[in-house]
């Protein structure tokens, strides 16, 4: 079932992503092109106080042309773990340091065409960190992890990595409302 690739070809690079077109050949002879979105992977956090709350992030994001509330995440930069960059993002994020921390799972948002690999923590015992502000405009909100389904059930909390993370969280934590 694994095609073999004839030819492979870049046609842009840019910061955060490239592009490249790989002509493959299935074992049936067929023939097709791949267009692959290249992204270094990027995490993706739930972060959890002592009071149940989830802190999370509300921002403009121009690709849907809309304001969105999410977890907060980040992509990893070149040489960098997945969980040194949820330190990182958690702090330039939301100013938080977290002393317990758990993978959740991690996952292909789009693998038909994408290579990004998303890796998704959750974060507790949690205490202020200097913000190491990044330069996007966004603002913290902290919503009760109890809420969270209903959060993603009224479209509130719309895009994958957030609905994912949200639900995984609420499993991996038993809660139920």
């Amino acid at each position: 079932m694994t095609p073999r690739v004839r030819s492979s070809r870049r046609v842009f690079n840019g910061r955060v992503v490239g592009l490249r077109l790989d002509e493959i050949e299935w074992p049936s002879g067929r023939t097709a092109t791949a267009e692959i979105v290249e992204h270094r992977g990027a995490v993706a956090i739930v972060p959890v106080t002592a009071s149940a709350d989830v802190l999370l992030v509300r921002q403009f994001r121009h690709a849907v042309g809309r304001e969105l509330l999410e977890i907060p995440a980040g992509t990893i930069e070149p040489g960098e773990a997945p969980d040194a960059c949820a330190r990182r993002e958690l702090a330039e994020e939301v100013g938080r340091a977290a002393a317990t921390w758990d993978r959740l799972l991690s996952f292909y948002p789009s693998p038909g065409v994408l290579t990004e690999e998303l890796f998704v923590y959750l974060a507790q015992d949690l205490s202020a960190r200097a913000a190491e502000r990044e330069e996007e405009d966004l603002r913290v909100e902290a919503r009760p992890l109890a809420d969270a389904r209903r959060l993603v059930a009224s479209g509130e909390v719309c895009d994958a990595k957030s609905i994912i993370g949200l639900l995984a969280a609420c499993e991996r934590l038993g809660v139920t409302s």
